[in-house]
C-alpha cells in the first residue's frame, strides 16, 4: 500500500481495494469503463492464482465493446479506483473463512 500527498492510502493492489472498499473500474481507450466489486474480483483472481497487484491485473481485462467491432481483445489503457455501488458487476464472492483468513495474514 502507499500513500497520496493528502495522507490517504492508496491500493496498489485488488486485495487492498477490497479491503479499503474501492470499486475498481477497468477504462478502455474507447472511453468504455465498467465497474467491479472488488471482493469477488479479488476472489475471482485468488482462485486462478493470477497477480492482483494493479499493474500486472489490468491485463486480465478486456472491453467487450472494442472486441465486438474489432474481433479482437483490447486491453484497458488503465485501472482506476472508485466508490463501491450496488451498480457494480459482482462476481462471486468468498465465503466469510476465506476473507477472514486473508484479511489475518495481512495484519
Amino acid at each position: 500500500m502507499k500513500w497520496s500527498e493528502s495522507g490517504l492510502m492508496v491500493p496498489t493492489c485488488i486485495f487492498e481495494a477490497a479491503t479499503l472498499k474501492h470499486s475498481v473500474i477497468p477504462v478502455c481507450s474507447c472511453g468504455h469503463s465498467a465497474s467491479f466489486n472488488p471482493f469477488g474480483l479479488w476472489w475471482h483472481f485468488q482462485r486462478r492464482g493470477w497477480d492482483d497487484r494493479l499493474g500486472p491485473a489490468r491485463q486480465r481485462f478486456w472491453c467487450r465493446v472494442c472486441h465486438s467491432s474489432h474481433r479482437r481483445k483490447v486491453h484497458p489503457v488503465k485501472l482506476d479506483l472508485g466508490r463501491l455501488a450496488e451498480t457494480d458487476f459482482a462476481l462471486p464472492w468468498p465465503d466469510e473463512r476465506e476473507w477472514k483468513r486473508a484479511v489475518a495474514r495481512v495484519r
